[in-house]
This record gives structure tokens, sequence and C-alpha cells, in this order.
């Protein structure tokens, strides 16, 4: 199954989106750089959210960041996951900021796979506090490797 299906058996779809104002997804060369997308989910990790929230969270915005992705390069097939960035509203004792950006990570695992195209380097950071209360932002990099 190629990228683009497996997000599509996943239930993820992708209708247009209006520009805002900021680009959400630049390509430069062979690389797609997406600006940080952040989730619907609000609060922060180690004072009312859980980790599992967290998660859900973070997936939340990798499937955003789909949206984005697939917006400029009009599918998910042909490219490759370089890095991502994922950012976590917490507390200063919460020390799992990486089991929260794995909702990310996972997703993109699914979709282009573990131990290829979606084999990507990650950092995840704990954060005072992120744009609009959100819980979570994440941001990444992808490379096309065909079809650009």
């Amino acid at each position: 199954m190629t990228p683009e299906q497996c997000a599509k058996h996943l239930g993820i779809t992708f209708p247009k989106k209006e520009k805002g104002y900021l680009n959400l997804c630049v390509r430069t060369g062979n690389l797609l750089i997406t600006s940080g997308h952040v989730s619907d989910v609000k609060g922060k990790l180690g004072a009312g959210l859980t980790v599992e929230q967290g998660y859900q969270a973070a997936r939340e915005c990798a499937v955003k960041i789909l949206q984005s992705v697939h917006d400029v390069h009009g599918t998910l097939d042909g490219l490759r996951v370089l890095k991502l960035l994922g950012c976590v509203n917490s507390t200063l004792e919460f020390i799992e900021q990486h089991l929260v950006v794995n909702g990310a990570s996972d997703l993109l695992h699914q979709i282009f796979g573990k131990e290829d195209l979606g084999y990507h380097a990650r950092s995840a950071l704990g954060f005072a506090a992120l744009p609009t209360g959100a819980a979570v932002e994440v941001e990444a990099i992808f490379e096309i490797t065909s079809g650009a």
C-alpha cells in the first residue's frame, strides 16, 4: 500500500484548504518544511492532561501536517520523513515528552513505514507554554524522493 492509500485507509482525508496568514508548508529544492501545527487539545501535560491525551494531541498535529504537505505536493507518495520537532506544553516535573510525541511518530510510521520512508530523526521538548494554550505543537521536514 502506498503512503497515500495507507492514509486514506486510516480515514485521513485531504480537503482543499484556503491559504492562511502564514505558509503552513514551503518547498525548497527537494524539501518540504512545515510550520508548527498545534493541537486543538488545550492544556498542560503533568497538570491535568495524561500522556495518552498528549499522544492523541500529537497524532492530531501529524494529521494536520500531512494535510499541509498534501496541499503542496499533491500526494503523500514520493515522500520521505526526515525530521520531527515535537513541543509539549508541560510542567517542570513532567519528563515524558518523548512518549507524547510518539503520537506523531507512530502515525508517520504507520503511513510511511517504520524501517524505510518513515524512519525519521526527532526531538521532543517541554515548553512552559504554546500558542493558543495548545497541548502539543509539531513541525516536520520531508524529502521529495519522486514525483517532484
